[in-house]
């Protein structure tokens, strides 16, 4: 498990945490409360050096505890560092969870801007719905059912 954990100001800390499940090839990226553009690209960074990191995985960006919203310009930034960070590793099917309407509609927008870093991307309200459909995008990216596949709701459960 990785864990992206700034401090700001008033010693509050906002982290951006992931996981990389090797064996199913998927890293699951938390963030909660209000995450900087700063803890963002240190994400990057830290996944860059992670030996768990595999050359291809599957993304859950789970978004439902951010509280801050990003702004067009750093959209566009996360592009860049997804580019510069495709030397390591290369992503398949990426699914995001925005609650927030506001959050929800930016997401849409970088799931359009970043079809070129994803084979295929697409932004839920729930995790369970998010896991569900990555699951069913791995069947599909394989061409046949994946033995011990986690069920989404015990992968929700291990969260």
């Amino acid at each position: 498990m990785g864990v992206v954990s700034l401090t700001e100001g008033g010693g509050v800390n906002m982290p951006v945490t992931y996981t990389i499940d090797t064996k199913q090839g998927v890293i699951r990226t938390k963030c909660f409360g209000i995450v900087t553009f700063a803890e963002v690209v240190d994400h990057f960074r830290v996944l860059e050096h992670d030996p768990d990191c595999a050359e291809y995985l599957d993304v859950l960006l789970d978004l439902g505890e951010t509280n801050s919203l990003p702004e067009t310009r750093q959209i566009q930034a996360v592009l860049h560092e997804l580019e510069k960070i495709q030397d390591k590793v290369r992503f398949d099917a990426c699914a995001i969870v925005a609650v927030r309407d506001a959050l929800f509609g930016m997401m849409r927008m970088f799931e359009a801007l970043a079809e070129r870093y994803f084979r295929v991307t697409h932004v839920f309200r729930t995790t369970t719905e998010a896991e569900t459909w990555l699951v069913s995008q791995r069947r599909q990216s394989s061409g046949q059912p994946l033995e011990d596949e986690p069920t989404p709701d015990k992968v929700a459960a291990s969260w």
